[in-house]
C-alpha cells in the first residue's frame, strides 16, 4: 500500500532501520535470526536505547522478541484488527498512515523488521545501522534489494571475532544521500 507521507532529509527526525545481514541478504530463519552474535546484540541494544527509544516493527517481528524490550517504546503494525497487548511500552496500529507521526517527528525512530515493513518504509528512512554478517545463511525472510548509490557511508567498524562472536562482521552506518 502506497500512502503520501512527507519525506525527511537527515535534519532532526527520522526512520532509522537497524539490521543485521547475511550475505545473501537473509535477516531470518523460521521467525527468529538464523546466527548467533553477541556483538550484535549489544549494538541493537545500545543503538534503539538511543534517540526515542522507540522501535518501529511488523508483529510477526514482535512475536520473535522473547519479551517486550525494557526501555523501549515498542510499535506493532499488524493487519489483525483483534491483536491486543495490555502493556504501556506497546502501540498497536494497523495502517502505515498510522505510522506518519514517526516519519514527520522530531526524533529518530528504529525500524527493527520484518521484512515487509522494510519495504514498506523504505522511502521514509534516511538513516541504516546495518551489521552485515560476512557469511551465507539458510533463511526465510530477506532484507530488500535498495540502490547503494542513493546511500553513503557515514561509519564503519569491524566487529571483533571471538569464541562467543565466531561470525565475520562489520558494523556500517548509512546516510541517504
Amino acid at each position: 500500500m502506497e500512502i503520501s507521507l512527507k519525506k525527511r532529509r537527515c535534519s532532526g527526525g527520522m526512520l532509522t532501520y537497524v539490521a543485521a545481514i547475511a550475505k545473501n541478504n537473509v535477516i531470518g530463519k523460521d521467525k527468529a535470526l538464523a546466527w548467533h552474535l553477541p556483538n550484535d546484540q549489544k549494538f541493537f541494544r545500545q543503538t534503539t536505547l538511543s534517540g526515542s527509544k522507540t522501535m518501529i516493527m511488523g508483529r510477526r517481528t514482535f512475536e520473535s522478541l522473547p519479551r517486550v524490550l525494557p526501555g523501549r517504546k515498542h510499535v506493532i503494525l499488524t493487519q489483525k484488527k483483534d491483536y491486543k497487548l495490555d502493556d504501556e511500552n506497546v502501540e498497536i496500529v494497523h495502517d502505515i498512515a498510522d505510522l506518519m507521526p514517526y516519519v514527520n517527528a522530531d526524533e529518530e525512530y528504529f525500524v527493527i523488521g520484518g521484512a515487509e515493513i522494510f519495504k514498506m518504509l523504505f522511502p521514509y528512512t534516511q538513516r541504516m545501522y546495518i551489521t552485515e554478517i560476512d557469511e551465507e545463511f539458510e533463511g526465510d525472510t530477506f532484507f530488500p534489494d535498495y540502490d547503494s548509490s542513493e546511500w553513503k557511508v557515514t561509519a564503519k567498524k569491524e566487529g571483533i571475532v571471538d569464541e562467543r562472536n565466531k561470525h565475520k562482521h562489520t558494523f556500517w552506518t548509512l546516510e541517504r544521500i
